[in-house]
């Protein structure tokens, strides 16, 4: 889905000739699954952050074609709104000193990005949902200038019947609302982790990504408020749940999945190709069947939190890999880093286990559990493995983040990195101090001002230092 498309408008031959493709192609996965062609590389790490573009009040500033101008970074991309833009990162092993490398890549990205933005009298933030963002502004004016973002916002209001997008969210103050387009997803921003899985451990590495969402959207939590509402701890889930729905009568596009992997991960990509509408039919005459391409785009229009996705090794061979979409952007480089570290450590810690944590904890359950974290927090009660009753801040700290830190010692990462990453990350629960936990403190002491909270933010986010040091 980051590919850009070349029309806006589709007509049914479009439609017959994806849908064949689409069809093809996922035959063609399932015999690269039961083949076992894929990669067996494995254990390699990569990411995407998106930040925020504001003006010198704090608002959001539309202004991404310039600043991408002036970057120049084939690393820095547009994302769906104008004030926003997208950094990636190389892919790394798991191994040595993994997390200073991210680190170290994703802070020289950032500091050009901050450069070219100084340039525009702008600057960046990296947080799940800017306060300041009106829902007056995620029109189409502020769309960025891409087809694609266009194609899509008119597929998903004709599946919609021109049905305006609803948005209800309880908990808190409660929002409850109509808007005319998709741009009400570009409200939340997050940092994507993703994981290159080694075939055989790929449905373990995939259910254990499940199931440490609930305790990995309390421990990054950072987008408590939407539009003056004070909503749940991380507004992010049920906002792009809903701003992305194709209506009453089709399966959710942003949804935490239906159930774990059994046998492959081809599993998930037949149910794309089976229960989901085609949104774009984007036809690739060009690509041969075995790039999958058709495959990999109706798969790019299922946001699944946790997502397969299929793509090459420098050598061409395919490779699988798992990208959790769970974590918000921010508040620091150094935090998202850990955020990264403390994922990829239980979900090593958790398919180390000799008996699948899967086998422990019922789909529905960890489904249970993930959207009580994104409500509550730290403070969520979840149903943990064999029924352990147990609050989110507790798992991590007393179980999770310990788990976590001895998987990745294992892997041969040095214990200085792990100290570090998977440290600030124990530092941040101990504290209680997520980048929610500080937006709510900050506006109990100063009062609703959103525009002072987010320069406040962003003068913490440039201090470099993780969110749990940062003063009121």
């Amino acid at each position: 889905m980051g590919d850009e498309i070349q029309r806006r408008h589709f007509d049914a031959e479009d439609f017959r000739r994806f849908r064949r493709n689409l069809d093809s192609e996922t035959h063609l996965v399932s015999d690269l699954f039961e083949r076992d062609e894929l990669s067996g590389r494995g254990d390699m790490v990569g990411f995407e952050l998106e930040a925020w573009i504001v003006n010198a009040d704090g608002h959001p500033h539309p202004v991404n074609e310039r600043l991408l101008e002036i970057v120049a970074n084939p690393l820095v991309v547009p994302e769906l709104a104008a004030f926003n833009v997208e950094l990636n990162g190389s892919p790394s092993a798991l191994q040595g000193n993994v997390f200073s490398r991210i680190h170290d890549e994703l802070s020289a990205t950032w500091d050009i990005c901050r450069s070219g933005a100084a340039e525009l009298g702008c600057r960046l933030a990296t947080i799940g949902i800017l306060p300041t963002i009106r829902p007056e502004l995620l029109n189409s004016a502020h769309m960025s200038a891409m087809v694609r973002y266009q194609a899509l916002n008119d597929r998903i209001l004709a599946l919609r019947d021109g049905a305006p997008l609803h948005i209800n969210i309880t908990t808190g103050d409660g929002l409850d609302m109509h808007h005319d387009d998709v741009m009400l997803e570009a409200a939340a921003t997050s940092f994507q982790i993703h994981l290159q899985c080694k075939p055989e451990r790929a449905v373990r590495d995939f259910n254990a990504a499940i199931i440490a969402s609930a305790p990995m959207v309390a421990l990054a939590a950072n987008s408590p408020f939407l539009f003056g509402r004070s909503l749940w701890e991380e507004t992010r889930i049920p906002l792009f749940e809903q701003a992305v729905s194709a209506g009453p009568r089709a399966p959710a596009r942003v949804t935490f999945g239906t159930g774990y992997a059994k046998d492959s991960l081809a599993e998930i990509f037949a149910e794309n190709q089976r229960e989901h509408p085609i949104l774009l039919p984007f036809v690739q005459p060009d690509e041969p069947p075995h790039k999958y391409a058709h495959v990999r785009f109706q798969n790019g229009t299922v946001w699944r939190w946790n997502r397969p996705l299929l793509g090459f090794d420098f050598d061409g061979v395919p490779h699988l890999r798992i990208e959790h979409r769970v974590v918000p952007a921010g508040p620091t480089i150094q935090d998202c880093v850990a955020n990264a570290a403390a994922w990829l450590g239980m979900v090593r810690g958790l398919v180390d286990a000799n008996e699948p944590a899967e086998h422990r904890i019922d789909f529905a359950t960890a489904s249970d559990n993930f959207y009580a974290a994104a409500k509550h927090g730290l403070d969520a009660e979840l149903t943990w493995l064999d029924g352990e009753q147990v609050t989110a801040g507790a798992l991590l700290q007393d179980e999770l983040l310990p788990l976590a830190a001895g998987a990745l010692e294992r892997l041969d990462i040095p214990q200085p990195e792990v100290d570090r990453y998977v440290g600030t990350a124990l530092k941040r629960v101990a504290a209680n101090r997520t980048g929610a936990r500080w937006q709510r403190a900050w506006v109990a002491k100063h009062g609703a001002d959103w525009a002072a909270l987010t320069r406040a933010y962003i003068d913490a986010q440039e201090s470099g230092e993780p969110v749990h040091t940062w003063s009121l």
